[in-house]
């Protein structure tokens, strides 16, 4: 499977805020977030999260996006978990 990154920001050079990172995540119809070694997957269109909800797994303690953010697709990868990124890659 090729992917082409159309765009990339520095996240440590432009905060993305809630209202932002929630537009963004309402382009994806799948969002798959890691913390630490858990993985939560959230389909948009079946699970029907509240902006709250989305806004839990997408957003770090300071109020902006979680790093790294990959949308590939339909999918925002928020966090990085090797075995997601394997998935992507393949």
């Amino acid at each position: 499977m090729s992917h082409t990154i159309t765009e990339t920001i520095d996240a440590s050079k432009t905060k993305i805020g809630l209202k932002e990172a929630l537009a963004l995540a309402k382009k994806a119809s799948t969002i798959i977030a890691a913390k630490g070694s858990k993985i939560t997957t959230l389909d948009l269109k079946k699970d029907k999260p509240s902006d709250e909800d989305i806004a839990a797994l997408i957003m770090g303690p300071t109020g902006n996006l979680r790093a790294p953010t990959l949308l590939a697709g339909n999918t925002l990868y928020v966090g990085f978990n090797e075995e997601a990124y394997k998935k992507f890659c393949s």
